[in-house]
């Protein structure tokens, strides 16, 4: 694909600052950003990935996960290369450590997704795999024609997004996942080279702007699984709404903490006794196939609304209200 001119920039003599996430990343000429996927080509900010995709699925839907954002349907996923962060404990390391040329990547037009999206039966389109916000140009375009073809639009993304950047692609993005990797300014800049304010802010701004919002938060013994430090993401959580659903997720060894142990089921569950007794209505274990935690109960009288296994829906209430006590569920069917 031809080189994309960016979105979101400003000059500053021979440099550009790119405006897309938080890092505002003050470009000189011929250099790159942090997500070294945006040049700066004499005086101008362009994007170097528009349209190549490293990764394309259909996965269901609970794969992002989104629990409570049409249940048992599949969407066409679609991720890129590089990234933002630097998380040294990254699942998906082999793309979002890459450059362009590194690995294989596959030319696919916005209209095109949308065309194979809607060919493989899928519901809608997530942009997930390495973080969206890098692609933004491109997710903003299919954004927008997923919408007119009636598709639902997901981001799996780390939330470091600008304000400018939700403000333009809030119009066409009806949810998201947000991976909050910790809840200290420590382990951000630590393991993550980040801030962690701006992923909060991300998180109240979405909420503002009607963004179906989901948490995940990976369990990392021995670095972000301390009963505070989980009992303030969780008070963090319940402040902006005890309806949020959130995720805790089961860490395995990978990238550059292969030194690490699996988390404990032990430790997952104090996390879900923790978030609920914050008053978190909806809160499950990930990477646990089978366990009881994935399925949604009501959150008033403990009646299974939802049964899955393994990123499957089993069984499922058919609107939005608890059968047995008539309750309103979060739930988008």
């Amino acid at each position: 694909m031809p080189l994309k001119e960016a979105m979101l920039y400003t000059n500053a003599n021979a440099k550009v600052r790119c405006n897309v996430c938080a890092h505002h990343c003050l470009i000189p000429e011929d250099g790159f950003g942090i997500c070294r996927t945006r040049q700066n080509r004499a005086g101008k900010l362009y994007t170097l990935i528009y349209a190549e995709a490293s990764s394309i699925n259909a996965d269901p839907v609970e794969k992002k996960p989104l629990y409570h954002f049409y249940p048992g349907s599949y969407v066409f996923s679609l991720g890129t290369i590089s990234c933002n962060f630097r998380c040294k404990h990254c699942q998906n390391w082999g793309i979002s450590t890459a450059r362009l040329g590194d690995i294989q990547t596959f030319a696919i037009s916005p209209e095109e997704a949308v065309r194979r999206a809607k060919q493989a039966h899928c519901d809608g389109i997530a942009w997930t795999y390495n973080e969206p916000t890098i692609w933004f140009e491109y997710t903003y375009d299919c954004a927008r024609l997923a919408k007119a073809e009636g598709l639902y639009t997901v981001y799996v993304t780390n939330g470091y997004m600008s304000e400018d950047a939700l403000n333009e692609i809030a119009p066409f993005l009806d949810a998201a996942n947000v991976d909050v990797k910790a809840f200290s300014d420590s382990f951000y800049k630590r393991i993550c080279g980040a801030r962690l304010e701006p992923v909060l802010e991300t998180c109240e701004r979405m909420l503002e702007k009607k963004i179906h919002l989901e948490l995940t938060y990976l369990i990392i013994p021995g670095y972000n699984d301390s009963r505070e430090e989980i009992k303030l993401f969780a008070d963090w959580v319940a402040g902006l709404s005890t309806a949020i659903p959130v995720h805790f997720s089961r860490f395995y060894p990978a990238h550059l903490m292969l030194d690490v142990p699996p988390t404990s089921i032990e430790s997952l569950e104090m996390a879900h006794d923790l978030a609920k007794d914050a008053g978190i209505e909806y809160v499950y274990l990930g990477n646990i196939p089978g366990h009881h935690y994935e399925n949604t109960y009501c959150p008033e009288c403990g009646e299974l609304l939802i049964h899955r296994m393994d990123y499957r829906v089993k069984r499922r209430i058919r609107s939005p209200r608890c059968p047995a006590c008539g309750r309103d569920i979060n739930i988008i069917l």
